[in-house]
C-alpha cells in the first residue's frame, strides 16, 4: 500500500509522540489499573482520535486508511489507551447526529452474543441488555452503543456508563474490559438516534475486527524488532545467537509472518468503504484470520528466541505478545472469521474461486 507524504508525516509525528509519552513508567502504571491520562491528553491534542469526523463535527475529514495506520503505530508502543474505540465511537455517534467527546470513548457491542434493546418511554427511551467486555468503559467519558429499536437499529450515546451496573474486568494484557448491564435505564431523546451514514452493528463489528487486525500487525512488527535486536546482541558460545542457522531460520519465519500480517491488514484497510459490504467483509475476514494465524506463530518464535527473559515484566516483549494473544480473540476470533471466508467462497462457487481471489 503506497504511503502518501501526508500519511508519512502523520505516522512520524505519532511515532515521536508515543516515544515521548508512552514510557515504561506509563506502561507499568497501566498494568495496575491506572488510566494513562497524560498519554491520552497528548494524543487527543493532535486531533487524531476524532479526525475522521466531518469538519462540522469537529473533525478533519481524514482518510480511514491514515487512522488505521496510526493505530498500527500506537500498537507498536503498546499504548494503553482506547484510541481505536474512540475513533469508532466518534464515527458511530457523529454519523447518526449524536454528540461525541474530546475524552476517551468506548463503543459496543463488541460481541455478537450481546443483546441491547431500546423501547420508547414517553419522550425518551429505555435501554436494556448487556454490553460485555467493553474496552476501557470504566474510564470512558462517553459510551456509544448500537441497540435494536422498534423500527430497526439505533445508536445510543451518553456520558460515562449511563447509569448501568458496571462489572470491571481485564484481558490478559491487563487492558480494561468492562461489562455494562442496563436494566431499563432511561435515556433522553437527544441521546438516541436511528443509525445513519453506513453505521450498523455489522459495520461496527467489521471495523472493530479490522482495527484489531491492524493493531496486531503493529504489535507483530514490535515483537520482530525486539527478537532480531536481541538475537544480534545475545552472545552464546562466543558469537551472537543470530549467527546460528536454527535461530536465523526462526527469525526468517517470524519476518515472513509479520510481513503477511501487515499485507493482510492493508488489504482490509484498502477495501474499507471502497467495495461492496459483502466484499469488504470478506477481505476483513481474510485480514483478521491471517493476522491471528501470524500472531500464534510469531509469539511462539519471539519467546523462543528470547528465552526466559521474554516473559519477565522488566522486558517489553510481553507487552506486545500479551496484547497479541488478547486482541486475537476480540471482535471475533480466528475460527469465526475463517468461517466467513469459507462461506463467502462457497456462495460464489468453485468456478469463481480465482476471480474471488484476484478481484479488485
Amino acid at each position: 500500500m503506497a504511503i502518501r507524504d501526508e500519511t508519512r508525516m502523520l505516522l512520524e509525528s505519532m511515532g515521536r509522540l508515543f516515544e515521548d509519552h508512552c514510557t515504561k513508567q506509563v506502561a507499568d502504571a497501566a498494568e495496575t489499573g491506572v488510566f494513562a491520562q497524560g498519554l491520552w491528553d497528548a494524543v487527543a491534542e493532535t486531533g487524531v482520535p476524532l479526525a475522521a469526523l466531518p469538519e462540522s463535527a469537529g473533525g478533519a475529514d481524514a482518510e480511514w486508511s491514515d487512522l488505521y495506520a496510526a493505530l498500527r503505530v500506537a500498537a507498536r508502543f503498546s499504548a494503553p489507551i482506547p484510541l481505536a474505540e474512540t475513533m469508532l465511537a466518534g464515527w458511530a455517534a457523529s454519523s447518526s447526529g449524536l454528540e461525541t467527546s474530546d475524552g476517551p470513548m468506548t463503543v459496543g457491542p463488541v460481541r455478537l452474543s450481546d443483546a441491547l434493546t431500546l423501547r420508547r418511554d414517553g419522550n425518551g427511551w429505555r435501554l436494556s441488555g448487556t454490553a460485555s467486555r467493553l474496552p476501557y468503559a470504566s474510564f470512558a467519558t462517553r459510551t456509544v452503543l448500537i441497540a435494536d429499536g422498534p423500527d430497526g437499529e439505533m445508536v445510543a450515546a451518553f456520558d460515562g456508563t449511563g447509569g448501568s451496573d458496571l462489572a470491571k474486568g481485564k484481558n490478559i494484557a491487563n487492558e480494561s474490559r468492562d461489562t455494562l448491564q442496563f436494566n431499563d435505564v432511561r435515556l433522553s431523546s437527544d441521546q438516541v438516534a436511528p443509525v445513519a451514514g453506513g453505521v450498523s452493528r455489522a459495520a461496527l463489528y467489521r471495523r472493530g475486527a479490522l482495527a484489531r487486525a491492524t493493531m496486531m500487525s503493529g504489535a507483530l512488527e514490535k515483537a520482530m524488532d525486539l527478537a532480531v535486536t536481541y538475537a544480534q546482541e545475545r552472545v552464546q558460545f562466543g558469537r551472537p545467537i543470530s549467527k546460528f542457522q536454527a535461530v536465523q531460520q526462526n527469525l526468517a519465519v517470524l519476518a515472513g509472518q509479520t510481513a503477511a500480517a501487515v499485507a493482510a491488514a492493508n488489504l482490509g484497510i484498502e477495501a474499507l468503504e471502497k467495495t461492496s459490504p459483502e466484499r469488504e467483509e470478506f477481505l476483513i475476514a481474510v485480514a483478521k484470520t491471517r493476522v491471528g494465524e501470524a500472531a500464534t506463530l510469531a509469539c511462539e518464535i519471539a519467546h523462543q528466541v528470547h528465552g526466559a527473559i521474554g516473559f519477565t515484566k522488566e522486558y517489553s516483549l510481553q507487552l506486545s505478545t500479551r496484547r497479541l494473544w488478547s486482541w486475537r480473540e476480540e471482535f471475533g476470533a480466528d475460527p469465526e472469521w475463517a468461517a466467513r471466508v469459507g462461506a463467502y467462497a462457497c456462495r460464489r462457487g468453485a468456478d469463481n474461486l480465482w476471480p474471488m481471489l484476484t478481484d479488485g
